[in-house]
Protein backbone atom coordinates (compact mmCIF):
# COMPACT_ATOMS: atom_id res chain seq x y z
CA UNK A 1 0.00 0.00 0.00
CA UNK A 2 1.24 3.60 -0.78
CA UNK A 3 1.88 6.13 1.99
CA UNK A 4 -0.03 9.20 2.00
CA UNK A 5 -2.60 8.33 -0.95
CA UNK A 6 -5.63 10.28 -1.23
CA UNK A 7 -8.76 7.62 -1.25
CA UNK A 8 -12.00 9.04 -2.58
CA UNK A 9 -15.22 8.37 -1.88
CA UNK A 10 -17.04 5.83 -4.52
CA UNK A 11 -20.63 7.02 -3.89
CA UNK A 12 -23.21 5.18 -5.50
CA UNK A 13 -25.81 6.68 -7.79
CA UNK A 14 -29.19 5.59 -9.38
CA UNK A 15 -28.62 2.89 -11.75
CA UNK A 16 -32.00 3.13 -13.91
CA UNK A 17 -33.93 6.10 -14.23
CA UNK A 18 -36.75 7.00 -16.51
CA UNK A 19 -37.67 10.39 -17.73
CA UNK A 20 -40.74 11.48 -19.29
CA UNK A 21 -44.56 12.71 -18.97
CA UNK A 22 -46.86 9.94 -18.44
CA UNK A 23 -43.74 7.79 -17.85
CA UNK A 24 -45.74 6.80 -14.09
CA UNK A 25 -47.70 4.59 -16.49
CA UNK A 26 -44.51 1.79 -16.74
CA UNK A 27 -44.66 0.79 -13.69
CA UNK A 28 -46.33 -2.12 -14.26
CA UNK A 29 -44.10 -3.48 -16.45
CA UNK A 30 -40.60 -2.10 -14.64
CA UNK A 31 -41.77 -3.83 -12.04
CA UNK A 32 -42.60 -7.33 -13.49
CA UNK A 33 -39.41 -8.66 -13.94
CA UNK A 34 -38.17 -7.77 -10.18
CA UNK A 35 -41.09 -9.71 -9.33
CA UNK A 36 -39.75 -12.83 -6.88
CA UNK A 37 -42.53 -14.81 -6.75
CA UNK A 38 -46.62 -14.30 -6.56
CA UNK A 39 -46.22 -14.77 -2.98
CA UNK A 40 -43.72 -11.89 -2.54
CA UNK A 41 -45.56 -8.31 -2.88
CA UNK A 42 -44.29 -5.01 -3.91
CA UNK A 43 -45.41 -2.91 -1.22
CA UNK A 44 -46.36 0.90 -2.60
CA UNK A 45 -46.01 3.41 0.66
CA UNK A 46 -47.86 6.56 -1.20
CA UNK A 47 -48.81 10.09 -0.21
CA UNK A 48 -52.59 10.36 0.95
CA UNK A 49 -52.88 13.40 -0.55
CA UNK A 50 -53.38 10.48 -3.60
CA UNK A 51 -55.94 8.70 -1.94
CA UNK A 52 -58.30 8.62 -4.91
CA UNK A 53 -59.73 6.25 -6.91
CA UNK A 54 -58.19 7.81 -9.95
CA UNK A 55 -55.14 7.48 -9.04
CA UNK A 56 -55.06 3.75 -7.45
CA UNK A 57 -56.20 2.45 -10.38
CA UNK A 58 -53.01 3.97 -11.84
CA UNK A 59 -51.03 1.65 -9.30
CA UNK A 60 -50.21 -1.77 -10.88
CA UNK A 61 -51.30 -3.91 -7.83
CA UNK A 62 -50.93 -8.08 -8.71
CA UNK A 63 -51.32 -11.03 -6.20
CA UNK A 64 -51.12 -9.63 -2.61
CA UNK A 65 -49.30 -6.67 -3.53
CA UNK A 66 -50.32 -3.95 -0.76
CA UNK A 67 -50.54 -0.01 -0.47
CA UNK A 68 -50.41 1.64 2.36
CA UNK A 69 -51.56 5.23 1.90
CA UNK A 70 -49.02 7.60 4.63
CA UNK A 71 -49.62 11.25 5.71
CA UNK A 72 -46.66 13.79 4.77
CA UNK A 73 -48.14 16.38 7.00
CA UNK A 74 -45.03 15.36 9.21
CA UNK A 75 -41.46 15.41 8.91
CA UNK A 76 -40.51 11.21 8.40
CA UNK A 77 -39.55 9.89 12.18
CA UNK A 78 -38.03 6.50 13.12
CA UNK A 79 -40.31 5.31 14.54
CA UNK A 80 -43.14 5.81 11.67
CA UNK A 81 -39.88 3.37 9.95
CA UNK A 82 -40.19 0.82 12.54
CA UNK A 83 -43.70 0.61 12.59
CA UNK A 84 -43.94 0.23 9.11
CA UNK A 85 -41.50 -2.51 8.56
CA UNK A 86 -42.79 -4.41 11.86
CA UNK A 87 -46.24 -3.90 9.86
CA UNK A 88 -45.09 -5.86 6.49
CA UNK A 89 -42.93 -8.23 8.80
CA UNK A 90 -45.94 -9.56 10.54
CA UNK A 91 -48.43 -9.56 7.45
CA UNK A 92 -46.28 -11.51 4.99
CA UNK A 93 -44.12 -14.38 5.79
CA UNK A 94 -41.87 -14.39 2.41
CA UNK A 95 -39.78 -10.90 2.17
CA UNK A 96 -41.38 -8.56 -0.10
CA UNK A 97 -40.24 -8.46 -3.63
CA UNK A 98 -39.65 -4.34 -3.28
CA UNK A 99 -40.37 -1.41 -1.85
CA UNK A 100 -42.15 1.63 -4.15
CA UNK A 101 -42.44 5.31 -2.86
CA UNK A 102 -44.65 7.51 -4.16
CA UNK A 103 -44.26 10.93 -3.04
CA UNK A 104 -42.76 14.24 -2.32
CA UNK A 105 -39.83 14.00 0.25
CA UNK A 106 -41.50 12.50 3.01
CA UNK A 107 -42.74 9.60 1.20
CA UNK A 108 -39.29 9.00 -0.80
CA UNK A 109 -36.98 9.20 2.25
CA UNK A 110 -39.69 6.61 4.78
CA UNK A 111 -39.38 4.24 1.40
CA UNK A 112 -36.06 4.27 0.97
CA UNK A 113 -35.47 3.79 5.36
CA UNK A 114 -38.07 0.94 5.23
CA UNK A 115 -35.84 -0.76 2.32
CA UNK A 116 -33.11 -0.51 4.36
CA UNK A 117 -34.74 -1.85 7.70
CA UNK A 118 -36.19 -4.88 5.85
CA UNK A 119 -32.83 -6.30 5.25
CA UNK A 120 -31.18 -5.06 8.57
CA UNK A 121 -31.67 -5.65 11.90
CA UNK A 122 -32.75 -3.32 15.14
CA UNK A 123 -34.63 -0.13 15.04
CA UNK A 124 -33.96 3.10 12.15
CA UNK A 125 -32.48 5.22 14.93
CA UNK A 126 -29.70 2.63 15.19
CA UNK A 127 -28.27 3.93 11.38
CA UNK A 128 -29.03 7.25 11.47
CA UNK A 129 -25.49 8.59 10.60
CA UNK A 130 -23.01 7.83 8.27
CA UNK A 131 -22.09 4.27 6.73
CA UNK A 132 -23.93 2.47 9.70
CA UNK A 133 -25.71 0.33 7.24
CA UNK A 134 -23.74 -2.96 6.79
CA UNK A 135 -26.35 -5.45 3.94
CA UNK A 136 -27.90 -4.18 0.63
CA UNK A 137 -31.56 -2.99 0.89
CA UNK A 138 -34.53 -4.14 -0.34
CA UNK A 139 -35.03 -3.19 -3.86
CA UNK A 140 -36.80 -0.06 -4.01
CA UNK A 141 -38.26 2.69 -6.28
CA UNK A 142 -38.70 6.46 -6.68
CA UNK A 143 -41.41 8.36 -7.81
CA UNK A 144 -41.31 12.30 -6.69
CA UNK A 145 -44.57 13.58 -6.74
CA UNK A 146 -43.11 17.21 -6.23
CA UNK A 147 -39.75 18.90 -7.16
CA UNK A 148 -37.40 20.53 -5.31
CA UNK A 149 -35.88 17.62 -2.32
CA UNK A 150 -33.59 15.67 -4.52
CA UNK A 151 -34.84 12.61 -2.53
CA UNK A 152 -34.84 10.85 -5.24
CA UNK A 153 -31.46 10.46 -6.17
CA UNK A 154 -29.43 11.27 -3.17
CA UNK A 155 -27.58 8.34 -0.56
CA UNK A 156 -29.56 9.82 2.56
CA UNK A 157 -32.71 9.47 3.73
CA UNK A 158 -33.61 12.06 6.73
CA UNK A 159 -35.26 11.04 10.01
CA UNK A 160 -36.84 12.73 13.05
CA UNK A 161 -35.15 10.34 15.42
CA UNK A 162 -35.78 10.55 19.54
CA UNK A 163 -32.33 12.75 20.36
CA UNK A 164 -31.85 14.16 16.48
CA UNK A 165 -32.63 15.06 13.26
CA UNK A 166 -29.99 13.25 10.75
CA UNK A 167 -30.37 10.97 7.80
CA UNK A 168 -29.43 7.62 7.33
CA UNK A 169 -26.48 8.04 5.20
CA UNK A 170 -25.41 5.27 3.51
CA UNK A 171 -24.35 2.91 -0.13
CA UNK A 172 -27.71 0.92 0.53
CA UNK A 173 -29.78 4.18 0.63
CA UNK A 174 -29.84 5.32 -3.16
CA UNK A 175 -32.88 3.80 -4.89
CA UNK A 176 -32.63 1.07 -7.49
CA UNK A 177 -34.99 2.49 -9.93
CA UNK A 178 -36.51 5.74 -10.32
CA UNK A 179 -39.02 7.21 -12.28
CA UNK A 180 -39.51 10.89 -13.19
CA UNK A 181 -42.92 12.00 -14.55
CA UNK A 182 -43.50 15.82 -14.35
CA UNK A 183 -47.06 15.23 -14.64
CA UNK A 184 -47.72 14.60 -11.32
CA UNK A 185 -46.45 17.66 -9.86
CA UNK A 186 -49.46 19.52 -11.73
CA UNK A 187 -51.34 19.21 -8.84
CA UNK A 188 -48.63 21.20 -5.97
CA UNK A 189 -50.33 23.65 -4.10
CA UNK A 190 -48.38 26.69 -5.06
CA UNK A 191 -46.57 27.63 -1.50
CA UNK A 192 -45.30 24.21 -1.21
CA UNK A 193 -44.15 24.15 -4.89
CA UNK A 194 -42.11 27.14 -4.11
CA UNK A 195 -41.18 25.94 -0.21
CA UNK A 196 -39.64 22.66 -2.08
CA UNK A 197 -38.04 24.08 -5.10
CA UNK A 198 -36.45 26.76 -2.75
CA UNK A 199 -35.10 23.66 -0.97
CA UNK A 200 -33.57 22.61 -4.42
CA UNK A 201 -32.17 26.44 -5.00
CA UNK A 202 -30.57 26.35 -1.81
CA UNK A 203 -29.58 23.09 -1.97
CA UNK A 204 -26.97 24.43 -4.89
CA UNK A 205 -25.80 27.86 -3.18
CA UNK A 206 -24.99 25.86 -0.02
CA UNK A 207 -22.94 23.97 -2.42
CA UNK A 208 -21.31 25.94 -4.80
CA UNK A 209 -20.59 28.57 -1.92
CA UNK A 210 -19.00 25.87 -0.27
CA UNK A 211 -15.64 24.40 0.93
CA UNK A 212 -16.10 20.77 0.08
CA UNK A 213 -16.42 22.04 -3.65
CA UNK A 214 -14.95 20.58 -6.64
CA UNK A 215 -15.69 20.17 -10.13
CA UNK A 216 -17.72 16.99 -9.96
CA UNK A 217 -20.67 18.90 -7.73
CA UNK A 218 -20.18 21.96 -9.55
CA UNK A 219 -20.92 20.70 -12.75
CA UNK A 220 -24.67 19.96 -11.20
CA UNK A 221 -24.93 22.71 -8.68
CA UNK A 222 -24.36 24.85 -11.83
CA UNK A 223 -27.12 23.23 -13.93
CA UNK A 224 -29.52 22.69 -11.37
CA UNK A 225 -29.06 26.78 -9.90
CA UNK A 226 -29.47 28.21 -13.51
CA UNK A 227 -32.80 25.69 -14.03
CA UNK A 228 -33.90 27.18 -10.54
CA UNK A 229 -33.61 31.31 -11.86
CA UNK A 230 -35.39 30.22 -15.23
CA UNK A 231 -38.12 28.71 -13.11
CA UNK A 232 -38.91 30.78 -10.83
CA UNK A 233 -37.32 34.59 -12.32
CA UNK A 234 -38.28 33.11 -15.78
CA UNK A 235 -41.44 33.21 -17.81
CA UNK A 236 -41.99 29.64 -18.66
CA UNK A 237 -45.18 27.63 -19.97
CA UNK A 238 -46.42 25.26 -16.69
CA UNK A 239 -45.22 22.38 -18.86
CA UNK A 240 -41.63 23.60 -19.19
CA UNK A 241 -41.73 24.83 -15.51
CA UNK A 242 -42.98 20.98 -14.53
CA UNK A 243 -39.82 19.73 -16.52
CA UNK A 244 -37.21 21.77 -15.95
CA UNK A 245 -37.73 21.97 -12.28
CA UNK A 246 -37.95 18.20 -12.30
CA UNK A 247 -34.16 18.01 -13.47
CA UNK A 248 -33.01 20.79 -11.06
CA UNK A 249 -34.25 18.42 -8.03
CA UNK A 250 -32.48 15.81 -9.81
CA UNK A 251 -29.07 17.83 -10.59
CA UNK A 252 -29.49 19.84 -7.09
CA UNK A 253 -29.23 16.40 -5.36
CA UNK A 254 -26.54 15.21 -7.38
CA UNK A 255 -24.80 18.15 -6.46
CA UNK A 256 -24.49 17.24 -2.72
CA UNK A 257 -23.38 13.73 -3.30
CA UNK A 258 -19.66 14.93 -3.84
CA UNK A 259 -20.06 17.95 -1.46
CA UNK A 260 -22.19 19.09 1.00
CA UNK A 261 -25.10 21.55 2.20
CA UNK A 262 -24.45 24.62 4.60
CA UNK A 263 -25.74 26.98 7.36
CA UNK A 264 -29.86 26.91 5.75
CA UNK A 265 -30.18 23.29 6.23
CA UNK A 266 -27.73 22.44 9.67
CA UNK A 267 -30.22 25.72 11.14
CA UNK A 268 -33.57 24.07 9.95
CA UNK A 269 -33.14 20.37 11.25
CA UNK A 270 -33.53 22.09 14.50
CA UNK A 271 -36.46 23.67 13.38
CA UNK A 272 -37.86 20.36 12.24
CA UNK A 273 -36.63 18.95 15.86
CA UNK A 274 -38.05 21.64 17.85
CA UNK A 275 -41.08 23.16 16.28
CA UNK A 276 -42.22 20.36 13.54
CA UNK A 277 -41.60 22.77 10.75
CA UNK A 278 -41.36 21.15 7.57
CA UNK A 279 -38.01 20.85 5.98
CA UNK A 280 -38.57 23.32 2.77
CA UNK A 281 -40.29 25.94 4.53
CA UNK A 282 -37.44 25.67 7.58
CA UNK A 283 -34.72 26.60 5.15
CA UNK A 284 -36.74 29.69 3.91
CA UNK A 285 -37.27 30.70 7.42
CA UNK A 286 -33.59 30.75 7.85
CA UNK A 287 -32.06 31.81 4.21
CA UNK A 288 -33.85 34.64 4.07
CA UNK A 289 -31.45 35.84 7.12
CA UNK A 290 -28.22 34.81 6.01
CA UNK A 291 -27.45 37.42 3.65
CA UNK A 292 -23.73 37.49 5.58
CA UNK A 293 -22.61 34.26 4.30
CA UNK A 294 -24.76 33.92 0.83
CA UNK A 295 -25.10 37.62 -0.57
CA UNK A 296 -26.07 36.73 -3.63
CA UNK A 297 -28.23 33.81 -3.27
CA UNK A 298 -30.48 35.25 -0.70
CA UNK A 299 -30.87 38.47 -2.92
CA UNK A 300 -32.27 36.15 -5.38
CA UNK A 301 -34.36 33.99 -3.29
CA UNK A 302 -36.68 37.59 -1.90
CA UNK A 303 -36.62 38.17 -6.12
CA UNK A 304 -38.23 34.72 -6.32
CA UNK A 305 -40.38 35.56 -3.49
CA UNK A 306 -41.86 38.80 -4.62
CA UNK A 307 -42.40 37.38 -8.10
CA UNK A 308 -44.30 34.86 -6.91
CA UNK A 309 -45.98 36.91 -4.13
CA UNK A 310 -44.79 34.13 -1.29
CA UNK A 311 -45.28 35.97 2.33
CA UNK A 312 -43.28 33.55 4.55
CA UNK A 313 -44.28 33.59 8.62
CA UNK A 314 -43.24 35.74 11.05
CA UNK A 315 -42.56 35.74 14.91
CA UNK A 316 -41.95 31.72 14.81
CA UNK A 317 -39.22 31.75 17.58
CA UNK A 318 -40.73 34.54 19.46
CA UNK A 319 -41.88 32.54 21.93
CA UNK A 320 -39.02 30.34 22.88
CA UNK A 321 -37.32 30.19 26.10
CA UNK A 322 -33.97 29.88 26.24
CA UNK A 323 -33.63 26.49 26.86
CA UNK A 324 -35.59 26.16 23.50
CA UNK A 325 -32.55 28.38 21.45
CA UNK A 326 -29.89 25.97 23.10
CA UNK A 327 -31.72 23.07 22.49
CA UNK A 328 -31.70 24.52 18.44
CA UNK A 329 -27.91 25.58 18.77
CA UNK A 330 -26.69 22.15 19.85
CA UNK A 331 -28.59 20.74 16.85
CA UNK A 332 -27.55 23.27 14.47
CA UNK A 333 -24.15 23.09 15.96
CA UNK A 334 -24.12 19.24 15.82
CA UNK A 335 -24.29 19.14 11.78
CA UNK A 336 -20.70 19.31 11.63
CA UNK A 337 -20.06 18.47 8.11
CA UNK A 338 -22.55 21.47 7.12
CA UNK A 339 -20.74 23.86 8.81
CA UNK A 340 -17.38 22.66 8.04
CA UNK A 341 -18.56 22.60 3.98
CA UNK A 342 -19.44 26.43 4.94
CA UNK A 343 -16.78 28.15 7.11
CA UNK A 344 -13.84 25.64 6.66
CA UNK A 345 -12.20 23.00 8.60
CA UNK A 346 -11.68 25.90 11.58
CA UNK A 347 -15.66 26.89 11.30
CA UNK A 348 -15.84 26.42 15.51
CA UNK A 349 -13.84 29.97 15.73
CA UNK A 350 -16.00 31.90 13.16
CA UNK A 351 -19.24 31.46 14.45
CA UNK A 352 -20.40 31.48 18.30
CA UNK A 353 -23.88 30.75 20.06
CA UNK A 354 -24.96 33.56 20.29
CA UNK A 355 -24.58 34.66 16.68
CA UNK A 356 -26.81 31.52 16.04
CA UNK A 357 -29.11 32.35 18.49
CA UNK A 358 -29.76 35.66 16.93
CA UNK A 359 -30.48 34.18 13.75
CA UNK A 360 -33.15 31.95 15.34
CA UNK A 361 -35.13 35.15 16.70
CA UNK A 362 -35.20 36.80 13.36
CA UNK A 363 -37.46 34.16 12.55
Amino acid sequence: MSVGKTTFRNFPMVPRVVFGRGSFDQLGDILMSKRKNAEAPFIFLVDDYFENPDFLARIPVLFNDEVIFVSAEEEPKTQQVDALVNRIKNKFEELPSGIVGIGGGTLLDLAKAVSILMTNPGKAENYQGWDLVNRPALYHVGIPTISGTGAEVSRTTVLLGPQKKLGINSDYTTYDQVILDPELTKSVPKEQWFYTGMDCFIHCVESLKGTYINAFSKSYGEKAYDLCKEVFLGDLSEVESQDKLMMASWHGGMSIAYSQVGIAHAMSYGLSYLLGIKHGLGNCLVFQHLEHFYPEGVKLFHQMMEKHEVKLPTQVCADLTQNDFDILTDITFGMEALWENALGKDWRSKIEASQVQKLFQKI
